[in-house]
C-alpha cells in the first residue's frame, strides 16, 4: 500500500490538520465568538508565530479559515466540519487505546494524535462503531 493510499481521505497534510484541530479546540474553549488568536495557536502547539502565519496562509487557501484585519482566526463551515472530524477521530482512538489496550493516558493522547492523520474514514467509522458496541461513548 502506498503512502498516498493511506491519506486518500485526508485533504490536508498532518501539519495542517494539527493546526486546524488546534484552532477548533481553542474556539470551543474561547469566549464564545468562535475566534482564536494566532498567538494562542502558537503557544498550544509550541511553534513560532511565523509558523502559525505560514500554516494559516495554507488553510486560508484551502478555504478552511478566515482571518480578520486584527489577526483573529475563524474557521469556515468547511474548516469547522473537517476539524470536528479530526478531533472526533483523536478522541475515539485515544479512548480505544486507553480502554481496550490499557495504554497510559498521556501516551494514548500522543499516539492518537499521530494515528488520527492516517486512518481512513472507513476505518474510523468501524472503530467508532466498535466502541459504541462496547458501550463506550466518545468523550467531548
Amino acid at each position: 500500500m502506498t503512502n498516498d493510499a493511506l491519506h486518500e481521505d485526508h485533504a490536508l497534510t498532518k501539519a495542517s490538520e494539527d493546526y486546524l484541530e488546534t484552532i477548533y479546540r481553542l474556539s470551543l474553549e474561547g469566549a464564545g465568538d468562535g475566534t482564536v488568536r494566532s498567538v494562542d495557536v502558537a503557544e498550544q502547539l509550541g511553534v513560532s508565530k511565523a509558523s502559525v502565519n505560514k500554516a494559516l496562509s495554507t488553510l486560508k487557501e484551502s478555504g478552511m479559515v478566515e482571518q480578520s484585519r486584527y489577526g483573529r482566526v475563524t474557521l469556515t463551515e468547511r474548516g469547522r466540519e473537517y476539524a470536528a472530524l479530526v478531533w472526533r477521530a483523536h478522541r475515539a482512538i485515544r479512548l480505544f487505546l486507553e480502554s481496550d489496550l490499557g495504554v497510559e493516558a498521556q501516551r494514548a493522547d500522543e499516539e492518537a494524535c499521530l494515528m488520527e492523520h492516517v486512518l481512513s474514514e472507513d476505518t474510523m467509522g468501524r472503530l467508532i462503531a466498535y466502541l459504541e458496541r462496547q458501550g463506550l461513548d466518545i468523550p467531548e
